[in-house]
């Protein structure tokens, strides 16, 4: 099984102040780590969502895409917490301000996240939010010990939120400690840049690789696609556009499930064979995560392809 751990949350977009002053908002689910498990699943394979889910009415409609899309919820017994929500301000420029109110994907404790693992676990996602408060932080690391321990591979996508955090020296460093413990990690360029502005991309990949574990560093460039290296290559692919275009909500999401996908059924989802890929490989690779991307890219919010969507594309530029 694959399982994804971290949070969901629903997004409040206030839409444009109407004639009558009210503010008015829409809800939407999201959440990386949740998006991610959704299109995990949709792809075909065996997918675990370790989450709180709250009795609230959000709650109810945080679970509905995941069981139509066939996702487990590790945890199924509710919790009193609130849902987690995002409110979503958009300025004068279109841009997103985001608020967070945190919620149920913090009511959790160590003991009934680890027992909530499967016995069989080829895969484990640590979630972004993970690192953001210390006492969390500790929690979800002994989490993915415990899913090292039944001989999973580690992967990690951050989405480095500088906003989200009081100190990020000191998240930083708990950073650390996570990615001192995955196989594989996806960042975006701007991730990097929050990190450490001062350094180029391929030395932030070169130190990724050094850390303990880490065989493959995967770098999302926006609409210049993505790039891929190991210690036996490097590759770099560019992105595939839909047809017709809805917006990227979910595309960094739905590009880590393509790769974990193609990477599983390659046989190269294993401690050690990561870091054989070489460029001609790591260029199939996310070539699959891109048109996976593209796919959702289709639609207005986060909504991942099935693996028969992905093929015809895929067999249609063969």
């Amino acid at each position: 099984m694959f399982v994804v751990g971290g949070e969901s949350l629903i997004d409040l977009v206030q839409e444009p102040l109407g004639a009558d002053g009210v503010i008015h908002m829409s809800a939407h689910q999201g959440g990386s780590p949740y998006n991610c498990a959704i299109a995990l699943s949709r792809l075909g394979n065996d997918t675990g969502f370790l989450c709180p889910i709250s009795k609230d009415g959000f709650g109810t409609y945080l679970l509905a895409p995941l069981d139509q899309a066939g996702v487990k919820p590790l945890l199924p017994e509710r919790v009193f917490a609130p849902s987690t929500l995002a409110v979503v301000t958009l300025n004068a420029k279109k841009e997103a301000q985001y608020e967070f109110y945190r919620g149920a994907d913090r009511a959790f404790n160590a003991e009934g996240l680890i027992a909530a693992l499967p016995e069989k676990l080829d895969l484990y996602q640590i979630g972004g939010f993970c690192p953001i408060e210390p006492e969390d932080a500790a929690i979800w690391a002994d989490v993915a010990i415990h899913a090292l321990r039944k001989g999973a591979v580690l992967s990690m996508d951050p989405n480095v939120r500088p906003s989200l955090v009081k100190d990020f020296d000191a998240y930083k460093r708990r950073l650390d400690a996570f990615l001192d413990l995955v196989h594989l990690v996806k960042l975006s360029k701007e991730d990097l840049e929050a990190l450490d502005a001062a350094k180029p991309i391929e030395q932030h990949a070169r130190e990724l690789l050094a850390r303990p574990n880490c065989e493959l560093v995967v770098v999302t460039l926006g609409d210049e696609g993505s790039v891929a290296f190991t210690e036996a290559g490097t590759a770099h692919a560019g992105i595939y556009s839909p047809p017709v275009f809805g917006d990227t909500v979910g595309a960094g999401d739905s590009l880590m499930a393509g790769i974990l996908t193609i990477l599983g059924e390659q046989g190269h989802l294993q401690p050690g064979r990561l870091r054989k890929l070489d460029q001609a490989a790591l260029e199939k690779v996310l070539r699959f995560g891109a048109v996976v991307a593209g796919l959702n890219c289709a639609h207005k919010g986060c909504n991942p392809p099935t693996r028969g969507e992905a093929d015809a594309v895929l067999h249609q530029s063969d």
